[in-house]
């Protein structure tokens, strides 16, 4: 009897795990829905300035970020931090990557943005060995330059300047150029989340983050910020909100299944992508895009995989080495 009940109670454990991560896959998938409808809203508000931009994104996703904390009882600890000047070095570099992707995107049809900045994750593998001297072994290294590959096939179609005769003041040009210094600076800005979050809450980080680049934001007024019509203005409110929403979202994921198992489902974006901007903008996705943007999800989803493994091999090490009790 207490051998079938044991089998029991494990069923029942392996159901409840499978549920459970099963929860994380669809709060995932939910949230980079979420973040594709701000990118869109961002673009259907025209060409606003950057800055700007950042001001509203960053404004209006406190209030939803504020009330989860307030329902979760978290709000009267959430800005209690030691380490101020850490969350504002994130913040700095957060907006400047932010700042950049934003220009892109009012330049660049909405899937190539967002393929494009596939790029981040193979650019934290290359900035994790420069600068925190991370053993990256050959399967990485031979990942990340298969992926960037995959981003040049992307952005060559629009490097122009490269061609003689080119103009050097066509738009697309310069989004290609902001997208990819995002992607890097925004890898940067992981290294320094990485380091907050072995003494942070997720919730300090994400209000210091948000609080940090609404002021930043406003220091950009003097470069020109322009009188937005309703609908503008509309819709740059709802992407705040749904910036916020994503990242309430895109945290809960990570609470319910390992971020092996969730971060390779944030390349649906680049299918939400290619249907959002058909058919709201009339983008055409590009042979070189879908090419490419197959080369570099390929290239992150084996990178995950194989962080993975080398999370399972530490784990497994540990337990040989640990004394026996």
């Amino acid at each position: 009897m207490s051998g079938a009940a044991e089998a029991k109670g494990e069923a029942a454990g392996d159901k409840s795990g499978d549920h459970s991560t099963l929860r994380g896959i669809a709060l995932k998938i939910v949230s980079v829905a979420v973040f594709v409808a701000m990118q869109t809203c961002i673009k259907a508000a025209g060409d606003v300035p950057a800055g700007q931009i950042v001001f509203f994104r960053s404004f209006f996703a406190i209030f939803p970020i504020v009330a989860f904390l307030a329902f979760k009882g978290q709000l009267a600890t959430a800005f209690t931090t030691k380490r101020p000047f850490n969350h504002i070095a994130r913040g700095v570099v957060g907006v400047g990557a932010m700042g950049l992707g934003f220009f892109a995107l009012t330049r660049l049809p909405l899937p190539e943005a967002i393929t494009l900045n596939y790029a981040q994750p193979l650019l934290v593998v290359v900035f994790s060995s420069i600068f925190l001297g991370e053993a990256i072994r050959v399967y990485r290294w031979s990942a990340v330059a298969v992926g960037l590959v995959g981003v040049l096939i992307i952005s060559w179609p629009e490097l122009t300047l490269l061609r003689s005769g080119a103009a050097l003041d066509d738009q697309e040009v310069l989004g290609v150029i902001a997208v990819l210094v995002a992607a890097a600076v925004s890898a940067v800005a992981m290294l320094l989340v990485r380091n907050l979050v072995q003494t942070e809450k997720t919730a300090t980080i994400v209000l210091w983050f948000s609080v940090t680049a609404t002021v930043l934001s406003l220091l950009t007024l003097p470069f020109g910020w322009q009188m937005l019509t309703p609908m503008q203005a509309a819709l740059l409110v709802l992407a705040g909100f749904c910036g916020g929403l994503g990242q309430i979202l895109m945290t809960a994921a990570y609470r319910h299944a390992e971020a092996s198992v969730v971060a390779p489902f944030e390349y649906t974006s680049m299918i939400l992508g290619v249907v959002v901007g058909y058919s709201v903008f009339g983008d055409v996705t590009s042979l070189n895009t879908l090419i490419g943007g197959v080369i570099v999800v390929a290239a992150g989803i084996f990178i995950i995989w194989r962080e993975r493994q080398l999370g399972l091999e530490r784990t497994r090490t540990r337990k040989a080495t640990s004394p026996q009790g």
